[in-house]
């Protein structure tokens, strides 16, 4: 696997990614929702200014401190990727680690430049791409789009479920986008297959040798 084939499963994500978001943000307005396959998976447009699935931390300097750590790991990504490739590392390592590094780069630019590309999306009107006014952000300020969510259950548990039993619960509720589930399918990916990824084409178990009586004479 070349250099050339990680820029391109980055580029295929990114397109996708963007595309998407740039949908919703310019046709749906906060917290509107498209039932696509019912009781299972639904488009349900969110943004959030933290990290991934929705989560944040430290306000406006937590978001300014969040965005230049992804745009540190991207940049250090593409060299990490470039030295993988050169070490001929195994192909599966190189497209999964691709996809962390294409999911990173999706969501950063959300951070970076969606608040001086479009204005502000709110509960009544959808938002526009370049807005005479200007944007709602600064550079760095952008909120990432979220708008996948797979509501696998959601409903009363049974009486006889422990602790929860007759409460209303959602199994994995969280919304998300295609770079966070890029980055998902990679990470977890590496860590359950470490074993077979983590090793160069041309290494190869060492052989015992066994000596031959004759040798040992």
């Amino acid at each position: 696997m070349k250099y050339k084939h990680v820029i391109w499963i980055v580029v295929l994500v990114l397109v996708a990614d963007q595309a998407l978001k740039f949908w919703v943000k310019t046709h749906m307005s906060m917290d509107q929702e498209f039932i696509i396959f019912p009781n299972w998976f639904r488009i349900h447009f969110l943004e959030n200014p933290g990290m991934a699935y929705g989560l944040e931390f430290g306000g406006n300097f937590g978001k300014i401190l969040l965005t230049l750590f992804r745009l540190i790991a991207v940049v250090l990504g593409f060299k990490l990727m470039s030295n993988l490739v050169k070490s001929s590392y195994s192909n599966g390592l190189l497209i999964f680690g691709s996809l962390i590094l294409a999911g990173a780069a999706g969501n950063l630019i959300d951070s970076m430049f969606y608040g001086m590309l479009f204005s502000d999306s709110n509960y009544y009107q959808v938002a526009q791409f370049l807005p005479k006014g200007g944007g709602y952000g600064s550079f760095l300020h952008g909120r990432v789009v979220d708008m996948l969510y797979f509501h696998l259950y959601d409903d009363t548990l049974p009486a006889w479920v422990p602790f929860s039993g007759g409460k209303h619960f959602i199994f994995f509720a969280p919304i998300f986008n295609i770079a966070d589930a890029s980055i998902s399918v990679g990470v977890i990916a590496i860590l359950l297959f470490q074993k077979k990824l983590l090793h160069k084409k041309d290494s190869a178990p060492e052989e015992t040798v066994v000596a031959t009586p004759e040798q040992t004479a």
